[in-house]
């Protein structure tokens, strides 16, 4: 699938050239940041990345220069889920994500996915036309925005007159982006799934927990585009929104990469 703008960034690509697709999971996505810890000590430099929804914020950080630790650092003030939301009038979404808006724009120096130092791709969801959408140029806060709004939980965005949702819904690891623009391509999952989950008469819980459910049944088909998937197990059990999780998180993330990468790279 062909990506308007993506030849423009990525150019002539080189030989044994290294893709990251970084998976949605809400606070289990700072994951991600140990992850990129483990992968600079290996030495791992991606030439490409996609993320989707968590994965996209991670994407976009990264690929503006951030340093994990700095990514980390981002996020160290804010450990409730009230820091990043708005309560909404409940007729396209329970929450806005203006607040976490806000936060994203002053953490990052540029304002367009073509200034990023890495080809970065975030994937969304259209749902006027019911397909996945993958962006590499225009501006970075609404279509991560777009990437991160888990249809009922949050309300949609608008993008030229189009309404995204989180890109979760249709691929929640963002393989298919950049499969053909990378000859080694490894996956980020940070999403497996709980199987001890405890039924809650609530309506946020059980949004939450059928997103979930569609998530894991749209994995299999990214995992099998990748050279290597890494899917922390801990992470089993976490909440979607357990934001004070942060330094777990990146602990496991670092970990369980440090582990793969080990195993991978002596082949």
């Amino acid at each position: 699938m062909n990506i308007e703008g993506i030849m423009d960034r990525i150019g002539l690509r080189r030989r044994n050239s290294i893709g990251i697709a970084f998976s949605g999971g809400g606070a289990r996505g700072f994951t991600h940041i140990g992850a990129l810890m483990a992968m600079e000590k290996f030495g791992v430099s991606p030439d490409i990345i996609a993320g989707v929804s968590a994965g996209s914020i991670a994407s976009v950080l990264y690929a503006a220069g951030l340093s994990p630790l700095d990514i980390r650092n981002c996020f160290a003030d804010s450990n409730k889920f009230g820091d990043f939301r708005e309560w909404n009038v409940p007729k396209t979404g329970l929450f806005k994500l203006t607040k976490f808006a806000r936060l994203l724009d002053s953490w990052l120096p540029v304002k367009n996915l073509e200034e990023l130092t890495i080809p970065t791709v975030v994937c969304a969801t259209n749902l006027e036309t019911g397909s996945q959408v993958a962006w590499c140029k225009g501006e970075i806060v609404p279509r991560v925005i777009a990437s991160c709004s888990i249809p009922i939980v949050f309300s949609p965005i608008t993008i030229k007159g189009q309404h995204y949702v989180d890109g979760g819904v249709l691929h929640n690891l963002p393989a298919w982006a950049i499969r053909q623009y990378c000859d080694v391509l490894y996956g980020l999952n940070c999403s497996p799934m709980n199987k001890n989950y405890k039924y809650k008469a609530a309506l946020l819980d059980i949004a939450l927990r059928s997103y979930h459910l569609t998530t894991k049944s749209n994995l299999a088909q990214d995992i099998k585009l990748c050279d290597y998937v890494i899917t922390p197990p801990e992470l089993e059990g976490q909440k979607l929104f357990d934001l004070a999780s942060l330094d777990q998180s990146v602990k496991i993330g670092y970990e369980v990469t440090c582990r793969s990468l080990e195993q991978i790279l002596k082949k």
